[in-house]
């Protein structure tokens, strides 16, 4: 597997994890996210001892994107004091099936984990262990793909709860295109769920600096004018965000799949 790292410091690396490939596991022999950072790093330091790489934040295995890890300890506390209070952003694309009869709103649901079968579902807030699940969402395009509707949506989560943009998208009439676990209706025979962290907020653990000209590094844009976009609240639509540099490609749910 090609490592992409998108930031590195001494403190923190942020990279690209492909989907399929876990965070974190327990199983022998298995390659995670964290595997194969220690592996890098260990190949490109001159004091030939263990790595530290800290889980900050996870993503889904079928699900591809962003994530940082803290190279040391101090840096692992300091951004998982932002996970827990208002400092981290976790924004998200997804392609979901049907439509939204808002086009942009908040979901908020109650949640709770079966951890025997590792699936969540929403319920009743007096339900033992339930947990408050809130995000904001915009619908960008609509469109249709074999006669069924389809929604590209930008996605900020407010909460972390296990699988909730998945469960919470399914629970508005809206899965997740290719979703095997929360899509019942799904037939196209998709492997790929169509979810991907598209961009993190933080602030350096050590310079408190906000985390934006690592963006402007990678989009070739002028750090003023990132510094303007990422504090005005304004989700980009696709076109925006090709012509920026955040993306390479545009996914058209209109088009047909061979």
């Amino acid at each position: 597997m090609n490592l992409k790292i998108l930031f590195e410091d001494t403190h923190v690396i942020v990279c690209y994890k492909p989907a399929g490939v876990p965070t974190q596991t327990s199983k022998i022999g298995s390659q995670d996210m964290v595997s194969i950072l220690k592996n890098y790093l260990y190949k490109n330091q001159k004091e030939k001892k263990e790595p530290y790489v800290a889980v900050i934040h996870r993503l889904d295995q079928p699900v591809e994107g962003i994530l940082v890890f803290g190279k040391t300890p101090f840096a692992a506390k300091e951004l998982s004091a932002q996970m827990q209070g208002a400092g981290f952003g976790k924004y998200y694309q997804a392609v979901v099936c049907g439509k939204f009869e808002e086009k942009s709103g908040k979901l908020e649901h109650y949640m709770v984990k079966d951890g025997r079968v590792n699936l969540s579902k929403v319920c009743d807030p007096s339900i033992k262990d339930a947990k408050r699940a809130v995000l904001f969402y915009e619908v960008e395009e609509e469109g249709l793909e074999d006669g069924e509707e389809r929604s590209l949506v930008n996605i900020k989560l407010e909460t972390g709860r296990h699988h909730q943009i998945r469960v919470q998208m399914a629970a508005a009439g809206c899965p997740i295109w290719g979703d095997a676990k929360y899509n019942e209706k799904q037939s196209n025979g998709r492997r790929k769920i169509a979810l991907c962290a598209s961009h993190l907020e933080f602030l350096h653990p050590k310079t408190k600096e906000k985390m934006i000209r690592m963006k402007a590094e990678m989009t070739g844009q002028d750090i003023e004018r990132i510094r303007r976009d990422v504090e005005r609240d304004h989700f980009m639509s696709a076109q925006e965000a090709l012509e920026y540099g955040i993306i390479d490609e545009i996914f058209d749910p209109r088009k047909k799949t061979n």
